[in-house]
């Protein structure tokens, strides 16, 4: 049994949700979100709750069971909080800029990287500080994730784009003789 999928979810004040078939729409004050269900995964909305049962005993409809429950979890905080990571980058002459509607990275390469900021994604740039933010928490990771495979923290100096509170494992390098 899953023990999240057997939680029932609150929904708070100010947030609406509906289910039509198998599409599944949470609006709140800062959106809506909307995402496809399959129809194996029962969802009820009664007094204010949500609750999800699965309709068969199998152990695919057990793993989503409590995926689905996350799922909407996270859509009803992403439309009443959202959600952000926030990232920061390390390095000589390393920087990041916005100019538009495109994220522009110095990343010591011989080129920009530029990245197209997607649709429903803020980006606020601080110095060597940057923050991801939006309400769709799949988005944002993503995002993120993408952001960061271009120069990933390397283990030596510490060079690289990093997520602030990630911690580093750092190694010796060279010794001289």
């Amino acid at each position: 049994m899953s023990r999240i999928g057997k939680q029932v979810i609150a929904i708070p004040k100010g947030v609406e949700i509906t289910q039509n078939g198998t599409t599944f729409t949470v609006k709140g004050p800062l959106g809506s979100l909307t995402r496809e269900f399959l129809t194996d995964i029962a969802i009820t909305m009664a007094d204010g709750s949500v609750t999800l049962l699965p309709k068969r005993e199998n152990k695919f409809l057990k793993s989503l069971w409590g995926t689905y429950s996350s799922h909407i979890q996270n859509m009803i905080e992403g439309v009443t909080k959202g959600f952000e990571k926030k990232m920061a980058i390390e390095g000589v002459g390393f920087k990041v800029n916005l100019a538009g509607n495109t994220l522009v990275l110095d990343l010591g390469f011989s080129h920009q990287v530029k990245l197209e900021i997607p649709q429903g994604i803020k980006m606020t740039v601080e110095k060597n500080n940057f923050s991801v933010a939006g309400i769709d928490k799949d988005a944002v990771g993503e995002f993120a994730a993408k952001i960061r495979s271009h120069k990933k923290t390397e283990p030596y100096k510490g060079k690289g784009i990093r997520y602030v509170g990630e911690f580093i494992r750092r190694k010796q390098g060279k010794k001289s003789a």
